[in-house]
């Protein structure tokens, strides 16, 4: 009987697929990335749960009143799934469509919900004024705080994991 020998060409490629498919599937979780619009830096990441909610509160320039969007994770995706505020302004919704309710809280807040809808790219601009706020996860975050005034912040779901020296890469 004879035995061959693994070429160590073979030997070394397969010990980087395998090391790729680690740092992919087994390492990395789902997480909510948020990145600079115009650079592509990764500002934050933030672990979340498929079918996961995160929201985004600001006080709307106009009208000067609270504004909180929500959305939700599902796969790769995020979709906006309600809104609340407390008066009309530029930009808030005025008309429900097909499948969308409106609930007035006690607080006199107008919620609708019913979106249903996929963000495709989310971003927002953080407030020069007053700050945008995300919650997720039971955690508050200033994005004034994590990214800057004024930088467009872009919101997507994947993955990332940290390679020595602690810096954080987006996964596959």
């Amino acid at each position: 009987m004879r035995i061959r020998k693994f070429p160590a060409k073979a030997a070394v490629a397969f010990a980087v697929l395998a090391v790729f498919a680690v740092l992919c599937f087994s390492v990395s979780d789902k997480y909510v990335l948020l990145t600079d619009g115009d650079t592509g830096k990764l500002l934050g990441a933030f672990p979340c749960e498929d079918r996961g909610e995160f929201s985004v509160s600001f006080i709307h320039s106009v009208n000067q009143t609270p504004v909180t969007d929500v959305y939700e994770v599902r796969g790769r995706d995020i979709f906006v799934v309600r809104t609340a505020y407390f008066s009309f302004g530029a930009g808030v919704q005025t008309e429900l469509q097909d499948g969308q309710r409106l609930i007035i809280g006690e607080d006199g807040s107008m919620t609708v919900s019913g979106f249903e809808q996929k963000m495709d790219n989310l971003s927002y601009i953080v407030g020069t004024v007053s700050d945008h706020v995300m919650e997720i996860g039971g955690r508050t975050v200033s994005l004034r705080e994590l990214c800057g005034k004024n930088t467009t912040v872009r919101f997507s779901v994947g993955r990332r994991f940290s390679l020595p020296g602690g810096r954080i890469f987006p996964g596959c």
